[in-house]
């Protein structure tokens, strides 16, 4: 059986997985075993182009133990095309037509503001190449606090190396901006350029220099490059998580952020499999908790994590 390593909540981890029609298909989870493309959102050109082949290797593949395959379309292409169970997953992207639609028909004159912020307390957004310096920076940003968005931090303490490898990936067709105030890199994105899709696979600042808001400058940043590139769509992985909105689906929008919604297959490929579709347990236990409840939880944990630094440590 081949091995493939993947990233899950920001630990490497090498899963089951076979080569179909120059894809790498892995198989993940404990209880439902699902089969996805590795890293789709960052793979150029059809995902799947004949999802019965890759269904008949994976029921041949009995090693394997898939229940499951899911695959998604392209962002662009919007209708779906095949006769599987299907859902619509939620994307947040900013349509681009030209920086001037997005700043002046996108976005609040609150964001312009922030914009404008940034500029005045003396911070300067630039393309970047991720040299050993460059990654320095990253690394003190990731260090700065082990808690974000109320949760354990996935790349607090993971080391220099670790760090530049992770941040190397489809280095080819990536671009990096870093929002610096002085020399002091304070911020920075990461695009992976997917066909004439500009996916923003990371984006953070320090919490310390939050006033200055380098996040917001470096989203304008992103929208005038995408532009510059010809590119269809900046995005910035899901709208919402969920049924319901939260602060970083209001961030997204007050960033000029719209939700796409796009074609998402769930094919059973074994009884546990068609178990799950039936029951409506394919996306996840979190879809049959109540919003309230959700939330509840949410809050429950961040303020745990807030007063008993001794929980960070279990993840």
């Amino acid at each position: 059986m081949e091995y493939t390593e993947i990233c899950v909540r920001g630990t490497a981890l090498r899963v089951p997985s076979l080569e179909v029609d120059g894809r790498t298909i892995v198989v993940s989870g404990k209880w439902l075993k699902v089969a996805t493309p590795k890293e789709e959102d960052f793979q150029e050109g059809e995902i799947i182009r004949d999802p019965t082949s890759v269904i008949q290797r994976l029921q041949n593949e009995v090693a394997l133990k898939a229940d499951l395959l899911t695959f998604s379309q392209k962002l662009t292409d919007t209708i779906p095309r095949f006769e599987f169970p299907c859902t619509w997953d939620s994307v947040a992207a900013i349509p681009v037509l030209s920086f001037a639609d997005w700043w002046n028909n996108r976005v609040s004159g609150y964001l312009r503001k922030d914009v404008r912020r940034a500029a005045k307390r003396g911070v300067v957004v630039r393309s970047s190449k991720l040299t050993d310096e460059f990654v320095g920076g990253i690394v003190k940003i990731y260090d700065e606090t082990p808690i974000r968005h109320g949760r354990p931090f996935w790349h607090y303490k993971k080391g220099f190396d670790a760090v530049k490898r992770e941040n190397s990936s489809y280095l080819e067709r990536s671009e990096f901006l870093g929002a610096f105030l002085g020399e002091e890199l304070i911020g920075f994105l990461k695009i992976v350029y997917v066909d004439h899709v500009a996916r923003l696979m990371q984006i953070i600042s320090m919490d310390a220099h939050r006033e200055a808001r380098p996040t917001n400058a470096l989203i304008a940043k992103a929208v005038e490059v995408c532009e510059a590139k010809g590119c269809s769509h900046l995005t910035y992985g899901k709208y919402r998580y969920g049924k319901e909105s939260d602060s970083l689906t209001a961030f997204k929008s007050r960033n000029g952020f719209e939700e796409l919604l796009v074609p998402k297959f769930y094919v059973p490929l074994s009884v546990k499999g068609r178990l799950a579709v039936y029951m409506h347990l394919h996306r996840g236990i979190k879809e049959l908790i109540p919003s309230g409840v959700l939330r509840s939880l949410r809050q429950f944990r961040t303020s745990t994590y807030e007063h008993f630094p001794l929980a960070r440590k279990v993840i």
